[in-house]
């Protein structure tokens, strides 16, 4: 009976502290405070030097728990990054995820060894263990402190997060194999095995996250065993891929984006399901690690411990990040000024610095207690800071409160269309006379608790729950015409674009500004003629054609045609002002 009412303690305690720590972040959010530091302070108060006294020493399960819990992290970091930003930030984000850890190992390494009195070689292993950057750290406070970055900043804090993690842990290794073994270490190698790694895993990304995305389209799944089918397949996925020689976790996160491009429906519903199983991963993870820490060890190397973490922070992550971005010419100033300082430490610095622990390597204790160090004061520093260095950058977009509210439902034996549900709000455009798009078909409204058809509702009113069959591929552009005002016109602009022009317009006008590649013949047609030969007189709201560095959306109709044309940028940063007189022919909306 012992076990048995040790193992109901455990249950217990655990959830005990999951529920403390979630009512500790509420309050924690009105401060500002980043909420994984909350759940990383709990888990050192029920620690052994905390009031919990809970004696806590499993380094081994603490980083099997960590490996699962960061694969499920980035697998939805995955999901929630559009596959088109991260072929615009590929090549400077592949440099800082390789060259930049590199870097910052080096040079964190020596500032270690002088700060620690340690030899090279460990001081190198402290820089391995803190030089990248967190994914779960960065992914989670920017969602949930609902920051939005300019597109380009964004993708690029968010991949290299996902994307450092082997550069990091292979230096790690090699570092923790060459004190276990000089004679081992041969560079040629583990060259080899740089490549091996990175090389395997997003082999293995691609091809996992196609197999998830085949299953979830094909097969006749709920809601519940879609999320389900989806986590599984991506642990299964980075398990393979590790045993492999790859690197898992690069694997999980492409697998993310891959999923997220090729399925056909129901997106909005994985993500909200993953939802909770990313907030559990996110909250075990930190309450076990700081179950790991006792305060009074921090406390014996505390003032080099912070001179680590203030050189990282303030001089070998900037070099670094400079060295990388600064040869591109494609990053201003500001931007890379926010990407140096918003390097986030997490648990995966604690995790790394758990493996000297496992094999027990000299100075192991105090390569921990640095990393929890450096992690502490970058989760406080970093990221109690983060929405006042997006806003000195300029690098935030606008607030957006929330969300619009859309239900998807995918129809058995149907891959062509889904049934989206909205509610209608006051003020919505569709009440105000703005038409649907002929590819979307209103199927029924619900009114005042009652089901009608489509014929027999007759116009939309506000307070209704209109459901309409549409494309999957092509859903979200309805949000603008059933969301509140202040939300309409953030997804309005995500649809048609910052600018709007008339479409008697002419598209060399257009051309001469923006540097577009327009034939000769084509360049005195209008904007509404061009929309009209390259559709054949068929145009429907949202139709496009893309010209070199922009996309000209079709935003109004009329009987004749396109009336207003929308124009979105797609290289952040390529146009930022415009002269009056052609403020006067081209206004912008």
């Amino acid at each position: 009976m012992s076990t048995i009412e040790h193992i109901y303690w455990v249950f217990a305690a655990a959830a005990a502290l999951v529920l403390v720590g979630i009512a500790s972040s509420l309050v924690a959010r009105r401060f500002g405070a980043p909420l994984l530091l909350v759940f990383l302070v709990i888990g050192m108060l029920a620690g052994t030097d905390g009031p919990g006294g809970i004696e806590f020493d499993d380094y081994s399960g603490a980083y099997r728990l960590g490996s699962l819990a960061l694969a499920i992290i980035l697998f939805d970091g995955g999901l929630r990054t559009p596959l088109q930003a991260v072929r615009r930030v590929l090549a400077p984000t592949l440099l800082l995820a390789t060259v930049g850890v590199v870097l910052s190992a080096i040079l964190t390494g020596i500032a270690a060894s002088w700060l620690l009195e340690l030899d090279t070689v460990t001081g190198f292993l402290v820089g391995s263990v803190v030089a990248s950057t967190d994914a779960a750290a960065v992914l989670f406070l920017l969602r949930a402190g609902g920051l939005q970055l300019r597109e380009r900043v964004g993708a690029t804090l968010e991949i290299e997060s996902s994307a450092n993690d082997p550069a990091a842990i292979l230096l790690t290794m090699m570092l923790v194999e060459y004190v276990s073994a000089p004679a081992g270490l041969a560079p040629l190698g583990l060259l080899r095995e740089f490549v091996v790694q990175f090389g395997i895993g997003s082999i293995a990304g691609v091809l996992g996250g196609g197999a998830i995305a085949r299953g979830l389209n094909h097969l006749p799944l709920g809601h519940s065993l879609a999320a389900l089918f989806a986590l599984a397949g991506a642990v299964l996925v980075f398990g393979v891929t590790g045993q492999l020689g790859g690197s898992g976790f690069l694997a999980v996160y492409i697998a993310g984006l891959i999923v997220a491009s090729r399925v056909r429906g129901g997106l909005s519903n994985l993500l909200g399901t993953l939802d909770a199983a990313t907030w559990l991963c996110q909250i075990a993870m930190f309450l076990v690690l700081g179950l790991l820490a006792s305060p009074h060890l921090l406390l014996d190397s505390l003032l080099p411990a912070l001179g680590v973490a203030a050189f990282l922070m303030l001089v070998g992550r900037p070099l670094a990040v400079v060295a990388c971005l600064a040869p591109l010419r494609r990053y201003g100033k500001r931007e890379i000024a926010f990407i140096s300082w918003i390097g986030l430490r997490g648990a995966v610095g604690i995790f790394l610095a758990s493996i000297p622990m496992l094999v027990q390597l000299p100075h192991a204790q105090l390569v921990f207690n640095v990393a929890f160090v450096v992690v502490l004061a970058s989760l406080l520093v970093q990221g109690w800071t983060l929405g006042l260095a997006a806003r000195l950058f300029d690098v935030a977009l606008p607030h957006r409160e929330g969300t619009v509210r859309r239900v998807e439902l995918d129809l058995p034996g149907s891959l062509e269309r889904e049934l989206v549900g909205y509610p209608v709000a006051a003020q919505a455009r569709v009440l105000a006379g703005a038409p649907l798009p002929a590819w979307a078909r209103l199927t029924l409204v619900v009114r005042e608790g009652t089901i009608q058809p489509a014929h027999e509702a007759g116009a939309l009113h506000a307070g209704d729950y209109a459901y309409l069959l549409a494309p999957p591929g092509r859903v979200y552009r309805l949000d603008w015409l059933f969301a509140p005002p202040e939300e309409a016109r953030e997804a309005e602009r995500e649809l048609f674009g910052e600018f709007t022009f008339d479409a008697d317009v002419h598209l060399g006008e257009i051309a001469e500004f923006y540097a577009l590649p327009v034939r000769a013949r084509d360049a005195p047609l209008t904007l509404a003629e061009h929309f009209a030969q390259r559709f054949e007189h068929t145009i429907e709201v949202g139709d496009r054609v893309r010209l070199g560095s922009v996309t000209l959306i079709a935003r109004e109709l009329d009987e004749a045609g396109v009336r207003k044309v929308g124009l979105k940028v797609d290289r952040l940063g390529s146009v930022l002002t415009r002269p009056r007189w052609l403020q006067r022919v081209l206004p912008r909306s």
